[in-house]
């Protein structure tokens, strides 16, 4: 099974491939901080995903929403089912009130 890299293993990689660049002649240029990336900053931003441009017409759906609701609303409201009752035990006393024995009672 192959381990995933840890993030010791990923920061060695980055510095050895930077030190390649660098010694094949690379440079790092310093941006100042709050400069943009992008092409014209003083705009608004660029939605990375355009739209889908179909001529397909929409199906209009409203009656069959209308006839969901009808439905819904004719329902009567969903109750909780009532738990099962268990059998409990009552003890069964004399005249005297000493215990005589028990017996199974269900409410």
């Amino acid at each position: 099974m192959k381990l995933p890299k840890t993030k010791r293993d990923l920061r060695a990689e980055l510095d050895r491939q930077m030190a390649e660049y660098l010694q094949a002649g690379g440079e790092v240029k310093e941006v100042a901080p709050g400069v943009s990336g992008r092409e014209d900053a003083s705009g608004p931003l660029t939605p990375l995903f355009t739209p889908r441009a179909s001529n397909e017409e929409r199906t209009p759906v409203n009656e069959v929403v209308a006839a969901v609701e009808a439905r819904r609303q004719g329902q009567p409201p969903k109750t909780q089912p009532q738990p099962k009752r268990q059998p409990r035990k009552r003890i069964v006393l004399d005249d005297f009130g000493q215990p005589l024995r028990w017996e199974w009672v269900e409410d």
